[in-house]
C-alpha cells in the first residue's frame, strides 16, 4: 500500500503573481491533487461494486432430489428443434447428472449437433466437483472439462478442428462458482418465496456469468408430462469480462423458469428471449427408478 504524506500547511511556488505576492497552494488543494494522482491506483485495486452484491449462498433446507430419468424437447416458437434425456442419480454423498441431446428433423439437416454432459456435485454442500461435456458438430468436436475448487474453477478444452494445443483457463471468485447443475440444485434447495432474489456466479463451459434469479410468483403449468403447481422465476444474465466488469450477454436477454411446487421441484419449462426470438425447453416425461433399477 502506498502512503503519501503532505507536510506543512502550504506549498509555495518560486514564481510571483502580477501584484508581486507569492502564489501559494494551500494544503487542501495539495491534498486534492494527491488524491487525483492516487485515484487510478485506488480504482484498479478496488473490488467492483457488483461483486459486493454476491455473497456465499448457504444451502437451503429443501431435501435433495430423488433419482430420476426425464426427457425434454427444445425449440423456438412452435418448432421442435432438439430432444434430450436427463438421468439424475442421488448416490448419497454425490449428486450426478448425465444428459444427452441432439438436433432432430429439419433442424438437424441444417445444423447437426449432439451433446453429452456429465456433472457431479457434493450432496451435502451442493458445491460443484466436476463437469465433462462433449459437443459434436458436423465438422468438429469440442470437449470441455471443468474442475472446481473453493473459489476457483479450472477449464481444459480441446477442439478437433484446431491445430493449437488444448486451451487452459482459470477463473476465481471468492464467494463461490457454480456450473449449471449445482446452480439449479442450490437454488432448488432455497425457500423460494415470492420476491426472493438469488445471485450466483455460474460457469457453464467457457465463460463466467452473473445470474440473478427472482421468484416472481406461483401458478399452474401443464406440460406433456402432466399438470403441476409451479414456482415461476425470472432469470437475468450478465457476462463477467476480462477485467471483472459486467457486460451484456450478446445473445441472451432474459428467461422465465418454471419449477414444480412439490416435493420434487422438477424443472418443468424454460422460455428464453434470445437474438433469434424465443426458445424453449419443456419436460416431456419423468420417471423415478426403483432402488433395484438403480442398482442395475
Amino acid at each position: 500500500m502506498f502512503k503519501w504524506e503532505l507536510q506543512g500547511a502550504t506549498v509555495a511556488t518560486r514564481r510571483t503573481a502580477t501584484d508581486g505576492r507569492p502564489v501559494r497552494i494551500r494544503q487542501a488543494t495539495a491534498m486534492v491533487i494527491g488524491a487525483l494522482l492516487l485515484a487510478p491506483l485506488t480504482t484498479s485495486s478496488s473490488v467492483p461494486d457488483w461483486q459486493k452484491t454476491v455473497t456465499p449462498l448457504p444451502r437451503g433446507d429443501f431435501p435433495n432430489p430423488r433419482s430420476l430419468v426425464a426427457t425434454y424437447e427444445f425449440g423456438w416458437s412452435s418448432l421442435t428443434a432438439a430432444t434430450g434425456e436427463v438421468r439424475f442419480a442421488n448416490s448419497g454423498n454425490k449428486l450426478q447428472i448425465a444428459a444427452t441431446g441432439q438436433t432432430i428433423g429439419i433442424v438437424r439437416g441444417l445444423w447437426r449437433f449432439d451433446t453429452h454432459h456429465l456433472a457431479i456435485a457434493d450432496a451435502s454442500t451442493l458445491q460443484p466437483i466436476s463437469m465433462h461435456q462433449v459437443d459434436e458438430f458436423r465438422s468438429k468436436t469440442l470437449t470441455t472439462d471443468l474442475t472446481f475448487h473453493p473459489g476457483r474453477v479450472d477449464r481444459f478444452r480441446t477442439d478437433t478442428s484446431s491445430s493449437k494445443p488444448p486451451s487452459k483457463k482459470a477463473f476465481t471468485f471468492a464467494s463461490g462458482i457454480y456450473d449449471l447443475h449445482s446452480a439449479l440444485l442450490m437454488v432448488r434447495s432455497q425457500p423460494m418465496k415470492a420476491g426472493d432474489v438469488y445471485r450466483l456466479i455460474v460457469y457453464p463451459a467457457t465463460n463466467s456469468y452473473l445470474a440473478t434469479l427472482t421468484v416472481s410468483g406461483r401458478s399452474t403449468l401443464t406440460t406433456p408430462a402432466g399438470t403441476y403447481p409451479a414456482i415461476k422465476l425470472d432469470l437475468h444474465l450478465k457476462k463477467v469480462g476480462k477485467h471483472n466488469e459486467l457486460e451484456p450477454h450478446k445473445k441472451f436477454r432474459r428467461a422465465t423458469v418454471w419449477v414444480s411446487d412439490d416435493s420434487d421441484r422438477l424443472l418443468l419449462r424454460v422460455e428464453a428471449s434470445v437474438f433469434v426470438g424465443t426458445i424453449f425447453a419443456e419436460l416431456q416425461s419423468v420417471r423415478f427408478p426403483t432402488q433395484k433399477e438403480q442398482a442395475n
